[in-house]
């Protein structure tokens, strides 16, 4: 019997491969909205953060997701997606 691939994304936050099921994914739509997926099936394009305040936080201070969003992520946002991300 054939093992299931895992599959494994980065954390922009902590640079650490984990399963994409154990992170968020954060996406950003062809309309320019930047928002949080939790169902990972949004069309756009995505980066992946833990699932807690500390990897956000490091993500923040890196530019983590306008480097990898290829685009600028204002303050706003930032602060939506970490209070969506504290209240689980």
């Amino acid at each position: 019997m054939q093992q299931q691939k895992i599959t494994m994304r980065m954390c922009v936050g902590c640079k650490e491969l984990k399963p994409k099921k154990e992170l968020l994914r954060v996406v950003a739509l062809s309309t320019g909205i930047i928002e949080l997926d939790r169902t990972g099936k949004k069309s756009g394009r995505g980066v992946y953060v833990c699932d807690n305040i500390e990897c956000f936080e490091k993500a923040y201070e890196s530019h983590g997701l306008e480097k990898s969003l290829k685009r600028p992520v204002s303050k706003e946002v930032y602060d939506s997606l970490k209070e969506q991300i504290e209240n689980g």
